[in-house]
């Protein structure tokens, strides 16, 4: 197996991670040429559907929120996220990694997402420089 072989199957074990299934329809919001190429490749891939932009009028299982200090409100952010979400969908919080340019503090992904209606349910290294936090609405009663 090739170097390169062996690091996509890394990267469909990652989609994986990300709860990415066959089928899924994916948003992607706040992409720039810094996002990771290779994860979102690899979210495409496993999910055989290309992903679509927050023009869309799609309703997704999934968004993912690429996020840099200095781009606004992240409570903002985040509801409008939660727009084109399917009941029980999530949000990939998708943010530079400590020491990368833009890096949010934890701090303030834990303030602004109940704000925005949104538990924090588990955080991944999600590529060489991005972080990602899982966000769900919280289960009705």
């Amino acid at each position: 197996m090739s170097a390169t072989a062996g690091q996509a199957e890394g990267m469909r074990s990652l989609a994986e991670r990300l709860g990415i299934q066959p089928g899924m329809v994916v948003m992607e919001i706040g992409y720039d040429e810094d996002s990771d190429a290779e994860l979102r490749d690899a979210v495409a891939e496993r999910s055989g559907t290309e992903l679509v932009d927050a023009d869309s009028d799609d309703v997704v299982d999934v968004v993912m929120l690429w996020w840099r200090e200095g781009d606004g409100d992240l409570v903002d952010a985040l509801v409008d996220a939660l727009g084109p979400l399917a009941e029980g969908g999530t949000v990939w919080l998708l943010t530079p990694k400590v020491g990368r340019e833009g890096h949010i503090e934890p701090s303030d992904i834990s303030e602004s997402a109940p704000t925005a209606g949104l538990q924090q349910t588990s955080t991944i290294s999600a590529a060489r420089d991005w972080a990602g936090a899982r966000l769900v609405a919280p289960k009705r009663r």
